[in-house]
């Protein structure tokens, strides 16, 4: 059965909670994760050191600003994209909750998504290469700090499914 076939098939996803274990063959979630690794600046702030694995080739990382307009659920899609060389970070600037589309790689071509719900102050780092789709914040406003490469040449592959996808939530 051709994969194109399979993807026809499922046509609705259901946004479950974004915890590391559901999220990690994607990327990484970033979160206060109870007790801090360091307490810094006189005892007055606990740092959560190193929740990323940042990666990039031929660049560097750069810090960028998005403003993105908010979505509605149910959210419908066809497209999902990556960045071949470089992993990315969405940092939430509000506590609102933002949709998480991924898909795994199929021998270079997208799999079935999946959808993910993140919680008020969770943030995601998409690997490098990860399908994903566009920044979907569910309400205004909706800006992310976002780290990323930076460098020369197109770090930017998109794929648009044969029939769209329908998100709802849980």
């Amino acid at each position: 059965m051709a994969s194109t076939e399979r993807h026809i098939a499922v046509t609705h996803l259901i946004a479950q909670p974004l915890t590391q274990a559901t999220f990690a063959p994607f990327g990484d979630v970033l979160e206060l994760k109870g007790i801090p690794d360091k307490i810094i600046n006189q005892g007055m702030c606990g740092r959560h050191h190193d929740l990323a694995t940042l990666s990039f080739d031929e660049g560097r990382a750069g810090i960028s600003l998005f403003n993105a307009t908010p979505r509605d659920l149910p959210y419908v899609f066809d497209l999902v994209e990556r960045h071949p060389d470089g992993s990315q970070a969405f940092i939430p600037m509000t506590p609102a909750p933002f949709l998480v589309i991924v898909a795994p790689d199929e021998h270079g071509r997208p799999g079935t998504p999946r959808a993910f719900l993140t919680a008020p102050h969770q943030g995601i780092n998409f690997h490098k290469g990860t399908w994903h789709g566009v920044l979907t914040p569910l309400s205004a406003p909706g800006l992310f700090a976002v780290v990323d490469r930076i460098g020369d040449g197109a770090n930017l592959e998109e794929f648009t499914y044969d029939a769209p996808f329908t998100v709802t939530s849980a």
